[in-house]
C-alpha cells in the first residue's frame, strides 16, 4: 500500500482538504474504460412528496466522503486494492421537470455503466431514482433481489396523479417484473401512515418486511441472517434510504421518522452482507439543506463506503 512520502500523484493519499472533491477521492473517470466499480451521482429530487433538497445530496456526499480512508477496520477490505474504482460523474438530464424523461436519462446512464462491465453505486437524489436503475439492471426474465433499508416500504401507488415518486419505486419495479418480491427484504419500516396501501402491497406480493419493532426484538445479527436467507445467492441490490436511520443521526432528509436504526447498527448490518451476489447499490434521500452540520452527508458517505467494500468483495 502506498503511504507517506511515496504517495506519488494518487489523490487518495493527498491531504483530504485538497483536490477536487470526488466520491472517496477516487479518480474522476467518466469514460468508464477499465472501471470495475462506478460511483455516480443522481442529483434529482423531483419525486419527493414533501421536503425537497436531495438534489444537493451527491455534491455534499462527495465533500464528506473525503473523510473516508482505504482499509475497512472491521472487515479489513480495501476496495481500491486490485480494483479500478472511479467517480464517473452525475447523470445529465435532458429535462428536469418531466419525471418520465428523468427516468429515461437515469436508465441510459446506468445501462452504459453495466454495458462497460462495471458495478454501479449511486448517491441520490430521492428514492424515485432506484426504479430506473432497476430498469438498467434487470429484466422480467431475470429479476433481481433486494435488501432495502428504510423507514418506508416505498411500495405506494400514484400520489396525486403521479406514479413516479419516491414512495413508489419498488411497486413499479415489482409490477414490471424487475424486482423479485420473494427475494426482497425491507428493514427498519416504521412511522404512522394515512393509509396502509404500501404496507399491504409489500405483504401481498410476498416481500419480507421487518418493522422496526421486530428489528429491535431480533437484533442485528438475526436480521442479517434473515436477509441472507431471503435473497439467497441470486443477484441482489442494496438500497439504503438514510431515513431508515434515526433522525438524531440523519436529520437532513425529506421524510424523517423517529425511533430508527442507529448508525452503529447500520454499519454492523451492512458488514454482515459480505459474500452475497451484489450487483449494485445506492444511498438516497440525503438532503443537505435540512442539516447545515453536514452530519447526514457524512453518514451517507460512510454507508456508501461500506457498500463499496461489499461490492469490492
Amino acid at each position: 500500500m502506498t503511504t507517506g512520502q511515496d504517495a506519488g500523484d494518487n489523490p487518495m493519499y493527498e491531504p483530504r482538504y485538497q483536490e477536487i472533491a470526488t466520491f472517496m477521492r477516487a479518480p474522476f473517470q467518466p469514460d468508464l474504460e477499465g472501471v470495475d466499480i462506478a460511483m455516480y451521482g443522481v442529483a434529482y429530487d423531483g419525486g419527493v412528496t414533501n421536503r425537497p433538497g436531495a438534489r444537493h445530496g451527491p455534491r455534499e456526499i462527495r465533500n464528506q466522503s473525503s473523510l473516508m480512508r482505504a482499509i475497512n477496520h472491521a472487515t479489513k477490505v480495501n476496495p481500491f486494492d486490485g480494483r479500478v474504482v472511479a467517480d464517473v460523474g452525475d447523470v445529465r438530464f435532458s429535462q428536469i421537470y418531466d419525471n418520465a424523461a428523468v427516468n429515461a436519462d437515469i436508465e441510459a446512464f446506468v445501462r452504459r455503466i453495466v454495458d462497460a462491465g462495471a458495478i454501479p453505486l449511486a448517491a441520490g437524489g430521492d428514492h424515485s431514482i432506484t426504479y430506473p436503475i432497476f430498469r438498467a439492471l434487470a429484466t422480467p426474465a431475470e429479476p433481481i433481489g433486494m435488501i432495502h433499508i428504510d423507514a418506508h416500504t416505498d411500495t405506494w401507488g400514484p400520489f396525486r396523479g403521479e406514479k413516479f415518486h419516491h414512495g413508489s419505486p419498488f411497486r413499479l419495479a415489482c409490477d414490471e417484473g424487475l424486482l423479485d418480491p420473494h427475494r426482497t427484504i425491507q428493514i427498519g419500516i416504521r412511522g404512522a401512515q394515512n393509509w396502509a396501501d404500501g404496507w399491504d402491497y409489500s405483504a401481498e406480493q410476498g416481500m419480507r418486511v421487518v418493522f422496526i419493532e421486530e428489528f429491535e426484538e431480533m437484533g442485528v445479527q438475526a436480521v442479517v441472517e434473515e436477509a441472507r436467507k431471503v435473497v439467497g445467492d441470486g443477484p441482489t441490490y442494496i438500497s439504503f434510504d438514510v431515513d431508515g436511520i434515526d433522525p438524531v443521526y440523519t436529520p437532513g432528509t425529506g421524510t424523517p421518522e423517529v425511533g430508527g436504526i442507529t448508525t452503529r447498527e447500520a454499519l454492523r448490518m451492512l458488514r454482515g452482507f459480505g459474500g452475497l451476489n451484489l450487483i449494485g447499490g445506492d444511498v438516497v434521500e440525503v438532503s443537505p439543506p435540512f442539516d447545515p452540520t453536514g452530519n447526514t452527508a457524512l453518514v451517507g458517505a460512510t454507508l456508501m463506503y461500506e457498500i463499496l467494500c461489499l461490492l469490492a468483495q
